[in-house]
């Protein structure tokens, strides 16, 4: 077999991969990545003194009091993940994560960048393309449009 037909077989065999699976895993490994940051800073239902003090001290972002910000980003690493696994508020959850990211990459941790690129590039997936066809998104609003088949482009499927 050339070169050339073998490119075309494996080509082929991935553009036959659904985006509804790419579009799960993307939900679950940048969930994970969020949830895991989000358990180091709570113990039980509190938040540890340790967060505060990384706010206050380390972390120290811009025009928000750091109480407040360890507040709103615990809140945020425990939420937008769990919505992401079932895939409901997709596409809000993504914006609040990258909202959360390009905050840790230009103020916190701007060496971070290969990693935090890889964040963006999750997110905007799901942010441009949506949750996919596993997910609660989908079948909320698949059932809206019940009586007429709904316009869902092939790539999507």
């Amino acid at each position: 077999m050339r070169l050339i037909n073998c490119l075309e077989a494996g080509r082929s065999l991935a553009e036959r991969v659904p985006y509804s699976l790419l579009g799960l895993v993307s939900r679950l490994a940048i969930a994970s990545v969020f949830w895991r940051s989000g358990r180091t800073k709570v113990h039980g239902l509190s938040i540890r003194e340790e967060t505060f003090l990384l706010f206050r001290e380390e972390y120290r972002v811009p025009l928000v009091p750091p109480d407040l910000a360890a507040y709103v980003s615990t809140a945020a690493e425990h939420v937008f993940p769990v919505l992401l696994v079932i895939g409901f508020a997709s596409r809000l959850s993504a914006l609040g994560l990258l909202g959360m990211t390009m905050v840790i990459q230009l103020f916190v941790y701007p060496s971070g960048w290969p990693q935090h690129i890889l964040w963006i590039a999750m997110l905007l997936q799901i942010i441009a393309r949506g949750p996919g066809a596993l997910s609660l998104d989908h079948f909320i609003w698949s059932r809206r449009h019940v009586g007429r088949a709904p316009q869902i482009p092939a790539a999507v499927r």
